[in-house]
């Protein structure tokens, strides 16, 4: 009688500092997802993401805002799964099911960023080397305007008919862009 007590009491104390530990985690995993979520929005604001899409699609679209409640969740849904694991509730589905999430959400941002990411690092390029100034005349892949804005991600062109016309980044630094006079 008294070996079952202590096998017990040793059972009690076991699920007791695996309780503990899994809300630990619970708590630990609220904070760096709440930190992880404002650090992504607070990134994709100064790269002015809302705006750049506002600009090229004509669509107010709060991206900023999904994307960091995005990471926030994702976070959220890890530490819910190291907190169940810690209480030996994990199962094999919930990492099938977490695998398959995570990998849809990659496949939909690498989809989303495919021409985003090479228009910005040729942005990014444009800027720090001033080749191209708003005001010059350009011609590049048969298409001759006058620069009249260039952003992270495109530059906006005015041809002679006064037509306006967006040229992503990549295409300057990829062709051969010829300065008019």
């Amino acid at each position: 009688m008294a070996f079952q007590l202590s096998s017990l009491s040793s059972k009690l104390s076991d699920f007791t500092l695996n309780l503990i530990a899994a809300i630990v985690i619970l708590l630990v995993g609220l904070v760096i997802g709440r930190f992880l979520g404002n650090l992504t929005r607070k990134v994709l604001h100064e790269l002015e993401l809302d705006k750049l899409l506002r600009e090229q699609t004509r669509f107010k679209i709060p991206l900023e805002q999904f994307l960091g409640s995005l990471v926030k969740f994702i976070v959220y849904f890890i530490a819910i799964i190291f907190a169940l694991d810690q209480l030996g509730l994990q199962t094999a589905i919930l990492n099938i099911i977490l695998a398959i999430i995570i990998m849809i959400i990659v496949i939909f941002m690498i989809l989303a960023i495919k021409d985003f990411i090479p228009n910005l690092m040729a942005g990014l390029f444009l800027h720090q080397k001033r080749n191209i100034k708003p005001g010059e005349r350009i011609e590049v892949n048969n298409v001759e305007g006058e620069v009249i804005n260039i952003t992270l991600t495109e530059t906006k062109l005015r041809t002679r008919s006064g037509e306006i016309v967006y040229i992503p980044n990549s295409v300057l630094t990829k062709n051969v862009v010829i300065k008019k006079k």
